[in-house]
């Protein structure tokens, strides 16, 4: 019996794979099409005007390497403080599985990260560190920034 039928108030919003019919239109499974429709959604702030941090970690991202193909993965670290509008954290998942296959050196990574979460919510602060895992000997971490007001981009 499904949750919804026990208790009509715990609806599943993605019901198990097995239970949905096959999708003859498209080879892709629904997770897979969810990050690749996967875009930054924002809610209010609930409390605009007290400062506070929203740190959140990523542990399992994951893109290739633009020379050799090789996957690369990291630790990406987001810390921020919200202004007007905060990033939910399911699109914010979809969001960072959508570099799985893209092509993408870590510096690029990091810095369109840190881009598309000032773009989607405009926070006073934000900080973006990517730790990729060691390949070949070396260890690069990678950190950007954003403060609202500043003159760089």
């Amino acid at each position: 019996m499904s949750l919804s039928r026990q208790n009509p108030n715990l609806a599943l919003e993605n019901p198990a794979p097995e239970s949905q019919p096959p999708d003859t239109e498209s080879p892709l499974k629904y997770g897979e099409r969810r990050i690749l429709e996967g875009k930054l959604i924002t809610f209010p702030n609930p409390r605009v005007g007290r400062p506070y941090t929203i740190h959140i970690t990523l542990p399992e991202f994951t893109c290739k390497c633009p020379f050799s193909g090789y996957p690369d993965f990291a630790t990406i670290d987001l810390t921020y403080i919200p202004h007007e509008r905060v990033v939910e954290l399911k699109a914010l998942k979809l969001y960072i599985n959508s570099y799985r296959d893209r092509y993408i050196s870590h510096e690029e990574a990091v810095n369109q990260i840190l881009d598309d979460v000032v773009a989607a919510c405009d926070p006073l602060e934000a900080t973006i560190k990517g730790d990729f895992a060691p390949r070949g000997n070396v260890h690069t971490v990678i950190e950007a920034k954003h403060c609202k007001g500043d003159p760089t981009p």
